[in-house]
């Protein structure tokens, strides 16, 4: 379907499907959060997003949701 990529998939097999083991390396929110958390001083391209995914098998899905957490709390606090 035109319109639905990766990005589309991954959301749909996580928060539809309640998949554990879902790591979203192109996601922007993901890549944010990394660099945050981990003090980086720029944003994990989607290649080196997957080495750090590689830590948290098979919860994948879970670490990306506290990731995309820390992001909305960096950005509360920046308010």
């Amino acid at each position: 379907m035109r319109g639905v990529g990766p990005w589309t998939v991954e959301m749909m097999l996580i928060f539809t499907m309640g998949r554990p083991d879902v790591w979203p390396v192109a996601d922007f929110g993901v890549r944010k959060g990394l660099s945050l958390v981990y003090k980086l001083k720029s944003m994990p391209t989607p290649k080196e997003a997957v080495a750090y995914g590689e830590r948290w098998k098979p919860h994948r899905s879970a670490a990306a949701w506290y990731l995309w957490r820390a992001c909305d709390l960096h950005k509360a606090k920046s308010k």
